[in-house]
């Protein structure tokens, strides 16, 4: 069993940045690829960013394309997403989740996910 915690959310600015981290224990970090996701109030659960076990492949919803960028240290057990450019559409719980098989946008590929973290961005 495989527990993901978040950190790193909270207030900013549009325009500002954050970096969300992910702690995973339990499994073998390495062997999963890791994904980001996010919900707003009234929305469905929607990709943000994914990495394959050694980062040989990542993929990014257009939304975020050249804003954000995921990252994880293997040896930390750790995935980040760093978020520049914040615009007040990020809004949202951000959830990390890790997967064994490279299916990054699907939600049901995922098979743990951690409690999320509140990111709100203030125009």
């Amino acid at each position: 069993q495989v527990q993901l915690v978040e950190s790193g959310g909270g207030l900013v600015q549009a325009g500002g940045s954050l970096r969300l981290s992910c702690a995973a224990s339990g499994g073998t970090f390495s062997s999963y690829s890791m994904g980001w996701f996010r919900q707003a109030p009234g929305k469905e659960r929607e990709f943000v960013a994914a990495m394959w076990r050694n980062a040989g492949m990542i993929s990014y919803a257009d939304s975020v394309k050249g804003r954000f960028t995921i990252s994880r240290d293997n040896a930390k057990n750790t995935v980040y997403l760093q978020m520049n450019s914040l615009k007040p559409e990020d809004t949202a719980v951000y959830y990390c989740a890790a997967a064994f098989s490279w299916r990054p946008a699907e939600r049901s590929n995922y098979d743990y996910w951690g409690q999320g973290t509140q990111v709100t961005v203030s125009s």
